[in-house]
């Protein structure tokens, strides 16, 4: 397996990438933006993104945008195929991408949103931290970017505040990258706490929004 910056020549992966985006929207039921492939080929043209190959066989992706005239970046689009799964690669994926974006955007600050647990995981160990939506960038062509997202009246509705995603940002003026812990009983137990706090987060979150929605619909 070897995961490089991606360029012209992993064009070929372009379509390949946005169908498992797509279909790791709908099999998780959750809001992915949804990308075209001339997008992705210009992010790989630009040395923007990263891919993971075993051998010729795509594994996975993720990509650089930036906002704000350079003073955000985002990793966007992180996606491992299915053949490669829960064998620790997004994880690795997203820390290649996180360096490269440090090394090519070293002042600017690197966001995130997701509702996904695990990404929320890997977004903290890197240094993020989280945040109100008002801390990330005011850029609306990034907004616009999650249109395609099953969430976006959430959004749209609570003006840009806040969503079913959770920001997380890593200001390189701030931050410090965690140093690794050593699995011990205690890393253990403090795994299980970062994941119950996330957990609770997500649900809560959810919960606002899923009550706001049923007081909307009409009686029978």
């Amino acid at each position: 397996m070897k995961i490089v910056i991606a360029d012209k020549s992993h064009s070929i992966y372009a379509d390949l990438i946005c169908e498992t985006i797509a279909d790791a929207a709908t099999v998780r039921g959750t809001g992915i933006a949804k990308r075209k492939p001339e997008y992705i080929i210009t992010k790989m043209e630009n040395g923007n993104a990263v891919i993971a190959l075993e051998g010729d066989k795509f594994a996975g992706f993720c990509y650089i945008e930036a906002w704000s005239h350079g003073k955000f970046v985002a990793n966007s689009g992180l996606i491992v195929h299915p053949d490669f799964r829960n064998i620790g690669l997004a994880k690795q994926i997203k820390k290649v991408i996180f360096d490269h974006s440090r090394t090519k955007f070293p002042n600017s600050k690197v966001f995130s949103i997701t509702t996904g647990l695990a990404v929320m995981k890997m977004n903290s160990e890197l240094g993020y931290k989280p945040v109100t939506f008002s801390e990330l960038t005011d850029d609306q062509s990034f907004w616009k970017g999650c249109q395609t997202c099953k969430n976006f009246d959430v959004l749209t509705r609570t003006e840009q505040k806040m969503c079913l995603c959770t920001g997380m940002l890593y200001d390189p003026a701030k931050a410090e990258i965690p140093k690794p812990k050593e699995h011990t009983k205690e890393h253990t137990k403090d795994r299980a706490y970062d994941k119950k706090v996330w957990t609770r987060l997500k649900l809560i979150k959810q919960n606002m929004f899923l009550k706001k929605d049923n007081k909307d619909e009409p009686s029978n």
